[in-house]
């Protein structure tokens, strides 16, 4: 098994650190893994991007052309990464933010309203761990317990307080993605 997954959307909105608890994840459950981040200049605001690739054997390239699955958190990620999702892929949306139609009939689309979810568990801040939940569901790069795992192990100390809010929004995207909404 080799999986791709691209994480996009503004700087702040989280999707670096979507990727990087997918990562720590899969790493800890004895998976080769690679993390790229990719983001403009601008502290916010600006694109921000990372590339997973999950893999029970060693990784050749980091490189990934056309991912498997797409988390797009805003319209131009959404235009961007709905075209180069390999066919067969998931794409998994915030709906909250994207507008963008989605045009391809050769992938399956999740539509999950991560911001509204987000807010209405206590902090719009906390939508990148809906909508990694909601991937998880998708496409079980990893079980659930143990994003929840790296949660908890991997976060800093100063923002140790931020573990089990995360978890419940984690768990929320994750019962938004097994409702799968196909366009």
């Amino acid at each position: 098994m080799q999986r791709s997954v691209v994480f996009s959307g503004f700087g702040g909105q989280g999707a670096l650190f979507a990727g990087q608890v997918l990562t720590y994840a899969a790493m800890d459950a004895g998976h080769h893994v690679t993390w790229i981040p990719s983001y403009g200049p601008e502290m916010r605001g600006g694109v921000a991007r990372c590339t997973v690739i999950v893999s029970d054997d060693e990784i050749g390239s980091p490189v990934v052309r056309h991912p498997d699955v797409a988390v797009v958190f805003n319209n131009p990620s959404m235009e961007k990464f709905q075209r180069e999702l390999r066919s067969g892929g998931k794409l998994i949306v915030n709906s909250s933010m994207v507008n963008v139609p989605v045009e391809r009939d050769d992938i399956t689309a999740i539509l999950v309203p991560g911001n509204q979810v987000a807010a209405e568990m206590g902090d719009v801040r906390m939508t990148n761990m809906v909508l990694l939940g909601a991937m998880l569901a998708a496409e079980p790069l990893v079980e659930l317990e143990a994003a929840e795992q790296a949660l908890r192990d991997h976060l800093p100390e100063r923002k140790q307080h931020l573990v089990e809010p995360n978890i419940v929004v984690l768990r929320r995207g994750f019962r938004n993605g097994t409702q799968e909404q196909n366009r």
